[in-house]
């Protein structure tokens, strides 16, 4: 079947049987609009989908989606900044509770910042996005603990999303939100192999499985 036509017959089992047995809910999401409390910065990876994998209703999450799920530093700079306008809505316009950073095994974002010049990923924009986590390649690349590609390539995975936790902090509204203990961050991973979700745990600066 056509991809498309495989999206449209999709369309027709989600009104058929999903939308017509929720009428409430719809109503309601259309009437009073969104209120999530949770934000979920995801990669735009096709395999990762935040809202299948935590088993979510429409208006659960508001799902930011990009590259690696990365977020830069704060840089109000007047140039076109997708993560970060989409982070002051959901902070400032929605008054979330959560920040969820959720990365993922297997990452193509990751593989081509660690292939650095030696990589085959030319193009316009990829690599000064993935720029954002240099700190985190430099900090595998330097680690002679990691001996294998897919040792470096997890570790990589993960200390980026470490530094996606700090560049949250460099946002004043989300600062002084966490602060005040009304907003919390946190740090997930998905392996995509064996359904694993893990979570950074800041006390031990590691992480663990969410279930035992």
């Amino acid at each position: 079947m056509d991809p498309i036509d495989s999206l449209l017959e999709g369309y027709k089992r989600f009104r058929d049987q999903y939308f017509h047995q929720e009428p409430e809910l719809f109503a309601n999401l259309a009437a009073l609009g969104q209120a999530p409390a949770v934000v979920v910065i995801a990669c735009c990876d096709s395999r990762v989908d935040p809202a299948i994998i935590m088993d979510c209703e429409p208006g659960d999450l508001f799902i930011i989606r990009n590259v690696a799920n990365l977020i830069p530093p704060y840089d109000p700079d007047g140039r076109h900044h997708g993560t970060s306008a989409a982070l002051e809505f959901a902070v400032c316009g929605l008054n979330v509770r959560h920040i969820v950073v959720i990365g993922h095994a297997q990452c193509g974002g990751i593989q081509a910042l660690l292939k650095g010049n030696d990589g085959d990923q030319p193009g316009d924009f990829i690599a000064s996005w993935m720029s954002i986590a240099d700190g985190a390649r430099n900090e595998t690349l330097t680690n002679p603990a990691l001996k294998t590609a897919d040792e470096r390539a997890r570790y990589c995975e993960h200390a980026a999303i470490r530094a996606s936790l700090d560049n949250l902090l460099t946002f004043p509204w989300i600062r002084e939100r966490v602060e005040q203990r009304y907003l919390c961050c946190h740090g997930w991973y998905f392996d995509i192999g064996s359904g694993e979700l893990l979570r950074y745990d800041q006390d031990r600066s590691t992480f663990l499985p969410h279930m035992a």
